[in-house]
């Protein structure tokens, strides 16, 4: 009977988990064909991909790209709202505008784009679930939209919006009022001062906080709710509250968190 060979037994046995952390991210020519743009400057891509965990340097990560796209994507959906729906007033426009550019509708785009596999994350997101983490792939979403802006112009990033980002869709606009607008409006028909949001908890690091935050109307116990952002910690607390009080209907945008 032999025993085990030794050189195998010698070498280190590596987990499936930190099989998974270390797999080899997959080309980005499949990316950018999901997306509908060739990046002439593929460095630019990169950088969208790149978390503040695995950036070398202040400007190496997407956060810069992020703010330049957040502002891409809105002038981009309002200018095709507006030709759109011709009759719709201000306030209809607006509430279709922040279901199109909110960022749980980056969130559901970015994953359409499947971005999670070419993120570039440190070891701890990689272990945390980054890869699909809500807010870090609409933060994605809107640095590609950046980038895509710095290497072809507004008009490439305009028809990347109009292809992914498309009115009537259900993950894109509204087939009602978001929690926080239904809430608002209930709130301005009574006479009520327009509902407040106040943050009660703060928890997590710097890259991947959670907020608990409670929602108050004049007359009526807060309504609390959590989430990855503030933005996804209002909605959920405003439709706790409309929930808890029986207030028109559940909201059908803008309060779920997928993990």
């Amino acid at each position: 009977m032999t025993g085990p060979d030794l050189d195998d037994a010698a070498q280190p046995r590596t987990s499936a988990r930190g099989r998974r952390a270390h797999k080899p991210r997959p080309p980005l020519g499949a990316l950018e064909e999901r997306i509908g743009h060739r990046f002439d400057d593929q460095d630019l891509l990169t950088r969208a991909l790149t978390h503040t965990s695995k950036a070398s340097g202040r400007g190496g990560s997407y956060q810069r790209l992020e703010f330049l796209g957040d502002r891409v994507l809105g002038l981009a959906v309002a200018d095709r709202l507006y030709g759109a729906f011709p009759d719709a007033d201000e306030g209809d426009l607006s509430r279709r505008l922040a279901a199109l550019v909110r960022r749980e509708t980056c969130a559901v785009v970015a994953a359409a784009w499947e971005v999670g596999p070419h993120l570039i994350l440190g070891q701890g997101e990689v272990m945390g679930g980054g890869r699909r983490n809500q807010t870090i792939l609409a933060d994605v979403c809107e640095a590609i939209l950046g980038a895509i802006y710095l290497d072809a112009g507004f008009d490439a990033a305009r028809a990347v919006v109009e292809a992914h980002f498309r009115p009537g869709e259900p993950n894109a606009a509204p087939r009602g009022r978001d929690a926080k607008s239904a809430l608002q409006e209930w709130a301005m028909g009574r006479s009520l001062p327009i509902p407040t949001y106040e943050v009660v908890e703060r928890t997590g690091p710097d890259h991947a906080p959670r907020f608990r935050i409670a929602v108050l109307v004049e007359g009526l116990e807060p309504g609390h709710g959590d989430g990855t952002s503030k933005r996804i910690a209002e909605q959920a607390a405003a439709q706790a509250l409309l929930e808890r009080e029986g207030i028109g209907a559940s909201p059908e945008v803008g309060s779920t968190e997928t993990a």
